[in-house]
């Protein structure tokens, strides 16, 4: 009978109550982890807990108060003995509209939850991870922090001060063993990313990949699980030589236009004249 590849380990998951987190923590579960689930959701974290049998729990958390999320992982180490892998995921779409229209307020709510959260979870997985001598930290950035022009302005830029920290901070714990990485999805079937938040349905995601499975070269959009692959396999023994990394996941998306969408210049219909020495 084969191991599986989290046996014994263990995780928290920011955000792990919904879209991307609840399919990480699914998959942690398959693969033998215990879990424990940090979201200000508890109604909603406790029941993807209890959906999941006795090796996850869930605490409340607001990643945007230090003593929470420092709460939050020592939670785990108490429980279970160690601290394998924290994943930093806890997010929103945060501030919309133009920059000119953007209040202080917005801004700061905006960077609090999705920079300064994965600073928190980093800071205090990094305080357990150092003195033991190994661990995974994996934060969630997103193709907005690579590229401009596919998320919010603020939401944009707080996912590239997400992936400058985490590279940043994986030259520091490489020296103990620790690892740090990012993945950078692309347009996810969530309630996040369909806007409708605790009234979202199967119906507006439905809705949702239709829409946007163009928009991104493989002709579908990613599932909660797709992410959830990346960031085991960055948690796994199998990723041990990887750190500093920004993993995207996003179908094609940041590649380049999708050959379906490119010009016929370029189709076998009206192929480009390819000249050779003896045409000149």
């Amino acid at each position: 009978m084969s191991t599986k590849r989290f046996e014994g380990k263990v995780a928290v998951v920011t955000g792990g109550a919904s879209g991307i987190g609840h399919g990480t923590v699914r998959r942690f579960v398959e693969e033998g982890a215990h879990v424990l689930i940090g979201d200000q959701n508890i109604d909603a974290a406790n029941a993807v807990a209890n959906s999941l049998g006795d090796t996850v729990f869930a605490k409340k958390v607001d990643v945007r108060i230090e003593s929470e999320v420092s709460s939050l992982i020592e939670s785990a180490v108490e429980k279970w003995g160690r601290l394998d892998c924290v994943f930093n995921n806890a997010g929103f779409g945060g501030a919309l509209g133009p920059i000119d229209q953007t209040t202080e307020d917005d801004f700061n709510v905006t960077m609090d939850v999705l920079f300064k959260g994965v600073f928190f979870g980093s800071k205090h997985a990094a305080r357990i991870m150092k003195l033991q001598g190994f661990g995974s930290i994996v934060n969630t950035g997103s193709v907005a922090g690579i590229r401009a022009g596919i998320g919010p302005h603020i939401y944009g830029a707080a996912k590239a001060a997400v992936i400058f920290l985490t590279q940043s901070i994986a030259l520091e714990l490489a020296e103990t063993k620790v690892r740090a990485n990012a993945v950078c999805p692309g347009y996810i079937a969530t309630a996040l990313a369909t806007g409708r938040g605790e009234s979202n349905t199967d119906r507006h995601l439905m809705k949702f990949r239709e829409v946007c499975k163009d928009m991104q070269p493989l002709g579908r959009t990613g599932e909660p699980e797709d992410i959830g692959n990346a960031v085991l396999w960055l948690s796994s023994d199998e990723a041990s030589f990887v750190t500093g990394q920004a993993i995207v996941i996003d179908g094609g998306l940041i590649t380049g236009t999708a050959w379906r969408d490119q010009s016929a210049a370029f189709t076998e219909a009206n192929p480009i004249r390819v000249y050779r020495p003896d045409d000149v």
